[in-house]
C-alpha cells in the first residue's frame, strides 16, 4: 500500500473540540483528503479554502510527508457582530505515511481554487519492468 487510508488522531481531534465547545456540535480541524492513482504516480488531494498558497508548508522526513498550512482568522471589528462562526481558523496539519514504492524525493505540488495537489511518482524500483528470458539451448552455446 502506498499511503495510510486513516488518520488515527483525528477521532481525538473531533473528541476535543466537542469538548472544548460544547454545543456547537463536531467539526473537523483536519484537511479533507481525497487519494488517487493515476498511470505510474499517485495524487492525492488536500482541500485548504481561505489559505495562502504562501503559507503551505510541505515536508518529508523518512516516509512521513507532512502538510501544514494557515488560515487566519478574520480581523476582529467592534463593529462587527460576529452571529456564526463555523469555520476553524489557525494551523492546520496532515502527516500522510508515503510506501517505499513512492519516490519522496520528486514530489510535486500545486496549489489552485483552495485545492493543494500532489503528484507522488512511483519509485523506479516498483514500476513494473520486463525480464528477458533465455532458452536453455542459448546456456549451452555460452558453455555453462
Amino acid at each position: 500500500m502506498a499511503i495510510i487510508r486513516t488518520d488515527p488522531f483525528r477521532e481525538f481531534d473531533r473528541l476535543t473540540q466537542h469538548l472544548l465547545n460544547p454545543g456547537r456540535g463536531p467539526r473537523t480541524l483536519g484537511m479533507p483528503m481525497d487519494a488517487y492513482r493515476k498511470e505510474d504516480a499517485f495524487l492525492i488531494q488536500f482541500d485548504l479554502p481561505g489559505v495562502d498558497a504562501e503559507s503551505i508548508e510541505l515536508t518529508v522526513e523518512e516516509s512521513v510527508l507532512t502538510v501544514k498550512a494557515e488560515r487566519p482568522a478574520p480581523p476582529s471589528d467592534e463593529k462587527i457582530e460576529r452571529l456564526v462562526a463555523e469555520r476553524p481558523h489557525g494551523t492546520f496539519t496532515r502527516q500522510v505515511l508515503l510506501g517505499n514504492n513512492l519516490d519522496a524525493e520528486h514530489v510535486a505540488a500545486e496549489y489552485d481554487a483552495g485545492v493543494l495537489t500532489l503528484s507522488i511518482p512511483l519509485a523506479a524500483q516498483a514500476k513494473p519492468r520486463r525480464i528477458e528470458v533465455t532458452r536453455s539451448d542459448d546456456k549451452r552455446q555460452l558453455g555453462t
